[in-house]
């Protein structure tokens, strides 16, 4: 694996959790930002595909506006059109 050297400006805050987090789990305090930030960027993109699929679906549907999701939405939980 390749590595490139990053100089970041955290709080001393966050960086005393993090070195508390990385003692925890035996890994150095570089191991635990990689593992976090591998972690949120596949948080990020599979985020990214359920909003694509969902613009997809809505377009499908007809839908043009998040009031029709709302109106659907409340429609589906109290079985009736909203007022």
């Amino acid at each position: 694996m390749q590595t490139q050297t990053l100089n970041i400006a955290l709080p001393k805050a966050l960086i005393k959790k993090v070195d508390e987090r990385a003692k925890k789990d035996y890994k150095n305090r570089s191991e635990l930002i990689r593992e976090a930030l591998r972690v949120y960027l596949r948080r990020v993109e599979e985020w990214d595909q359920i909003f694509k699929a969902g613009k997809e679906t809505g377009r499908k549907m007809g839908i043009t506006s998040e009031k029709q999701v709302d109106d659907i939405v409340y429609e589906f939980r109290h079985g009736r059109k909203p007022r």
